[in-house]
């Protein structure tokens, strides 16, 4: 078996073993406030990677807001992401 192949499938088995141990939170547990819209979704993209590390060790910490208004959230978590990695920008200087 080619290495590439052994590797690959070594990886998928491992994000399903690892996707098997995640909690459902049921959503009515998550609505409690207004849901995030803009400018949420774009502080939340710039705090992504923080965010990503901390909920690694620590259980209350998400990434991304469950309780949000749609597209215009998914817009300002892109962009924030976005804007803090650089943007297309930075492929482009190359």
């Amino acid at each position: 078996m080619k290495p590439f192949l052994k590797n690959s499938l070594l990886f998928l088995f491992l994000i399903v073993l690892m996707s098997s141990c995640a909690e459902a939170v049921d959503i009515e547990d998550c609505v409690v406030d207004e849901p995030y819209g803009f400018f949420g979704g774009l502080w939340h993209g710039f705090i992504a990677p923080f965010s990503f590390i901390l909920s690694i060790f620590m259980s209350d910490v998400a990434m991304y807001a469950v309780n949000n208004n749609g597209f215009v959230y998914d817009l300002g978590f892109v962009l924030g992401a976005g804007i803090l990695f650089g943007g297309s920008g930075k492929a482009s200087s190359r």
